[in-house]
């Protein structure tokens, strides 16, 4: 297969990245268990983590053909290897807060050049979209051996054995920086956007104009809300809700991750044979249906002793798989983006990309953490439906904008002959 050690190197990264960035709510419980603080001092960590992808990736887009995809990714990993011992030495909220901002700066340098890499390593529309979609799917698999991996750490008689969670990970890292650093980018050959870093930019600046652009913008910053709102707070959710013990409500969670993977995994196949439209269309009423049918049986739940996985409430195991409907909204949205976007610039619009998914993710998560304190857990994951339905809407117009660009497209070329 060709160029196989560079698209290895990149589910490796994605996959180390995965496991920290999105424990984020697995350390936002922690920081309320443990470092006793309130909720929304905890959804902080969302905004140490989101702000820093947002800021770097959009400084860094226009900048990094220029560093080069290879050494920004290596750089990447060293910082949060440091991230990962500090929070191990450091052991407390201000160490937390560290690491997520060393996580949030090196993910979105390795993200914008996943992004990047993708459209030099695939030959046509349809495989952008595949190749996408099985590195998300690979991305969530790495989040659901994070919430598996971390509670394997936690012990009654010592509070900080889950600290030790740090130097696996750590290991990993330093792992994934030797692979990296043997894997042969010398045959992708990519231009840079400008002439130099202030042309660089304004290209970048520039895609700004584009509908297409700000529609998506809009799109990813919903989708994001939607997804990073349920996904940082269902531990939480699972304890203060449903009742279960702190190390079985992160278990449970893995739910959610695992129907993700499942999701993008079985969109990277269907985007073959059914159209992007259609396909996302009917996710969302799915999870829309989810949302409006299995959050109701929270009411009134009753407290009971929780032995053995037989004990947890039915709805522990069915709202997680709403995850299976959001799935593959964000790898395909991206990629129909990405794959109108000329490859010179596909480093920039990757950036663009990162931000606005991040000042999403950021927002949504805070307006969570906002609700569980003031309107209750039970009624916080109901704001879901009111990004889902500004989602649809982006959807159809993406849909018209594309239509529009590829006709344009065919007239100019039929014209030429």
């Amino acid at each position: 297969m060709e160029n196989w050690k560079i698209k290895l190197s990149l589910y490796l990264n994605y996959f180390v990245f995965a496991m920290l960035l999105n424990s984020v709510g697995i350390l936002i419980q922690k920081s309320i268990n443990t470092y006793h603080v309130d909720e929304l001092s905890a959804s902080s960590l969302e905004a140490f983590k989101d702000l820093s992808i947002a800021f770097v990736s959009f400084l860094i887009g226009s900048f990094l053909p220029r560093l080069g995809y290879k050494r920004g990714m290596l750089i990447s990993l060293a910082l949060v290897f440091t991230g990962c011992l500090q929070m191990y030495f450091g052991n407390s909220f201000t160490s937390v807060r560290i690491l997520f901002a060393c996580v949030g700066i090196s993910f979105a340098v390795v993200k914008v050049s996943v992004y990047s890499l993708v459209g030099l390593l695939v030959n046509n529309d349809k495989e952008h979209k595949g190749f996408l979609s099985s590195i998300e799917s690979f991305f969530m698999i790495g989040i659901a051996v994070a919430f598996v991996g971390f509670p394997l750490f936690y012990s009654e008689t010592d509070p900080n054995a889950w600290l030790r969670v740090y130097l696996v990970v750590a290991a990993l890292i330093a792992i994934s920086f030797v692979f990296l650093l043997f894997a042969d980018f010398k045959s992708l050959n990519y231009q840079i956007p400008g002439t130099n870093i202030s042309d660089d930019f304004k290209q970048m600046v520039g895609l700004l104009k584009r509908p297409l652009v700000s529609v998506f913008a809009i799109a990813a910053f919903m989708y994001v809300m939607t997804e990073q709102g349920i996904m940082s707070w269902l531990p939480t959710f699972n304890e203060k809700v449903l009742h279960l013990p702190e190390k079985l409500s992160v278990f449970m969670a893995v739910i959610l991750m695992l129907s993700i993977a499942g999701g993008r995994y079985l969109s990277s196949i269907l985007i073959k044979k059914v159209y992007w439209l259609v396909l996302l269309v009917a996710c969302l009423i799915g999870a829309g249906l989810m949302v409006i049918i299995v959050l109701p049986q929270t009411n009134n739940l009753a407290i009971k002793e929780i032995n053995s996985l037989t004990d947890v409430p039915i709805i522990a195991y069915v709202f997680p798989l709403i995850g299976f409907f959001l799935a593959p909204i964000y790898p395909l949205v991206n990629s129909i983006v990405l794959s109108s976007t000329e490859k010179v610039l596909h480093s920039p619009m990757a950036s663009l990309l990162v931000f606005f998914s991040a000042i999403g993710g950021t927002l949504g998560s805070r307006l969570v953490g906002y609700l569980f304190k003031n309107v209750g857990g039970e009624k916080a994951f109901y704001f879901a439906l009111i990004p889902m339905a500004i989602l649809a809407i982006c959807l159809f117009i993406l849909n018209n904008i594309q239509k529009k660009s590829t006709t344009s497209i065919e007239f100019n070329t039929s014209e030429g002959h």
